[in-house]
């Protein structure tokens, strides 16, 4: 499976409780197993502490108050402020540990996911956005991370202070703690159906907020067409048709929980109210001690909060759920181009590679009975295609859009694998080779080439991470980028902006060239890698890509012609099929469909010239 389809995260919405995803879940919370532990054994403690405080007040009504006496208060104070001080210092390295958890577990997670990107082919990140990985890398796992230390140590909390009271009220009188407990299946009964419906519409309230910023941030980065559209009216009834569903879920929200507080101080008041009216008849018959009546007062006021907690720690766990089970979804993203184990046993893999093992590349290349189909699909871009390319040999692919020139050139880079058939290198089936080997001997330059930030020297020195100044400026000569540094105040040293926002769309393609030139690779791809040059810097590359693709073995898919009419073998593709192929001038001799795309692109650039 590459991609995530809308349904499956709609059915994560509504799953119950699964003690199996978060037994997975816990290797990524082993490495912070024993500050868990730790975690755990003082969120009891701080409970138990917690919970013997009424019982202070209780020694104080009994021994000073009712006795009229001060003898001994030296040592409750004492005891008292000892207690007070074990319970600043248990949550102060509570607190720490629980912090621990959280960054160990977001680190932990977030270094799995990403390391599961590296390994995932090119089609798994064709098929999904990047607005929904980022969020899962981001909001999802921090969810997670949130919930196993403090919503998890808070229940351990909640759970060890709701005992200890129990305990503690019971021992104090049991007809008491009768009413104490009848408080439990209500307050628990009513959660259960209030907390559901507030978690709910407080996730209808994110989705929206999040649509919110999509499209505020489509908006921006639209406006220019919006306008030349003339399309601000609808853009701006759409995005206030959101903004009005947002503000009628956070009004609901709101009213829902306007209405659920009040309950629970009304439950509250009762419990109260219920031992006062039996705890006075029994003080009243001298069955029991004021102190005793003035513990339990406090605890009926504290003991509803915690019960509530509770159920909202399992909604919590429901919803950091639905983030467990999006992040597991893309863990178990089957990588649809992937070595075998025994590939992997001798040539390693993306993170340990054994380049000893590596044999040199020369670049034969041979499609044997080839046929490809997506995997999600049943038509065939591919059927039968053979094709021998000979080392060292320049081979353009033209066509028709969807003709399938960018499967072939995919097919070989091992992007992606055949459906049936077999593509071999130097004789032997790539697939018998790492995956890695095969790209680490390629040069590819894309139609929209990604720079990453930094600097000019920086994106083109990621061709050969040890390469020199002088080799990096070398090769930006060898295709003309050099032009594209003389025309920056920083030369080289300017930063090309995220994606290479800074440069045009021809100046990040020429640093991309240079960047592969670099790399020094036996096999070449240009993906119609001069499409967004002008004609001018075209002409001054031409022999730059005649020298640099000497002695290599070469694909070339180009819409300008002119940039494939020294190539070796020009393939000509309709449907998947090779249906002409030559040299330019055989092709140009046979009259056919080549003919007729080299005649239409002249014309083409005579009627530009001419404009």
């Amino acid at each position: 499976m590459s991609e995530i389809t809308e349904e499956q995260l709609e059915n994560l919405q509504h799953k119950r409780f699964q003690p199996k995803l978060w037994l997975r879940f816990l290797k990524y919370l082993a490495p912070m197993k024993s500050v868990f532990i730790a975690c755990v054994i003082l969120g009891i403690a701080v409970g138990i502490l917690e919970g013997s405080y009424p019982m202070f007040t209780r020694y104080a009504v009994d021994h000073f108050i009712t006795a009229q006496t001060t003898q001994g208060i030296g040592a409750f104070v004492a005891v008292f402020s000892v207690t007070m001080i074990a319970v600043t210092f248990i949550n102060y390295f509570w607190f720490t540990f629980v912090v621990k958890i959280e960054v160990g577990v977001t680190k932990t997670m977030r270094a799995a996911l990403f390391r599961h990107f590296q390994d995932l082919s090119v089609d798994f990140f064709s098929k999904n956005s990047v607005g929904y990985l980022i969020g899962r890398f981001v909001s999802d796992i921090s969810r997670i991370a949130e919930f196993a230390s403090w919503s998890a140590q808070v229940c351990v909390y909640i759970i060890a202070l709701t005992i200890a009271m129990l305990v503690f009220m019971f021992s104090l009188s049991w007809q008491l703690g009768l009413i104490a407990i009848v408080m439990i299946p209500v307050t628990v009964g009513l959660t259960w159906i209030v907390e559901p419906r507030i978690v709910k519409l407080s996730r209808r309230s994110r989705e929206l907020n999040s649509r919110i910023s999509g499209a505020f941030n489509e908006g921006i980065t639209g406006a220019k067409t919006a306008k030349t559209l003339v399309a601000e009216g609808k853009f701006t009834r759409d995005f206030k048709g959101l903004t009005g569903k947002m503000f009628t879920a956070s009004r609901n929200v709101a009213t829902l929980n306007g209405v659920w507080q009040p309950i629970l101080m009304l439950i509250g008041t009762v419990a109260v109210g219920s031992v006062l009216y039996r705890g006075g008849v029994l003080v009243e018959k001298d069955l029991m001690a004021y102190g005793v009546l003035a513990a339990f007062i406090s605890y009926a006021r504290q003991f509803v909060e915690p019960l509530s907690q509770i159920a909202e720690v399992y909604n919590e766990m429901l919803s950091s759920q639905t983030s467990l089970e999006r992040a597991m979804l893309l863990m178990d993203t089957a990588i649809s181009v992937a070595d075998s184990p025994e590939v992997i046993e001798k040539y390693g893999d993306a993170q340990h590679p054994r380049r000893e093992n590596w044999e040199p590349l020369h670049g034969d290349i041979e499609f044997r009975n080839v046929s490809f189909r997506y995997p999600d699909t049943e038509q065939y871009i591919l059927r039968d295609f053979s094709l021998n390319v000979p080392r060292g040999s320049s081979v353009a692919i033209v066509g028709e859009t969807g003709a399938g020139k960018s499967t072939i050139v995919n097919l070989a880079c091992r992007f992606f694998e055949p459906t049936s058939g077999e593509i071999l290198i130097d004789g032997t089936d790539y697939r018998e080779r790492s995956v890695l080997w095969l790209h680490s001997n390629l040069g590819y330059v894309l139609q929209d080439p990604h720079l990453f930030s930094g600097t000019i020297r920086d994106n083109i020195r990621y061709g050969r991470l040890d390469a020199t100044d002088a080799e990096v400026e070398t090769a930006a000569r060898l295709v003309s980028a050099d032009g594209v540094a003389n025309r920056c105040d920083k030369g080289y040293d300017t930063e090309v902006g995220e994606g290479g926002a800074q440069l045009s769309t021809g100046e990040k393609q020429l640093v991309s060239f240079a960047r592969a030139v670099l790399a020094n690779p036996p096999l070449f791809v240009l993906d119609e890698a001069t499409s967004s040059i002008d004609t001018e810097t075209e002409r001054l590359i031409q022999d730059a890509i005649s020298r640099v693709l000497t002695g290599r073995t070469s694909f070339i898919i180009a819409h300008r012609l002119s940039t494939i009419v020294r190539c070796d073998l020009i393939l000509v593709v309709e449907d998947g099929e090779i249906v002409e192929r030559g040299t330019h001038a055989e092709l140009i001799a046979l009259g056919g469909r080549y003919k007729a795309l080299f005649d239409a692109m002249r014309l083409e650039e005579a009627m530009a010239v001419g404009g």
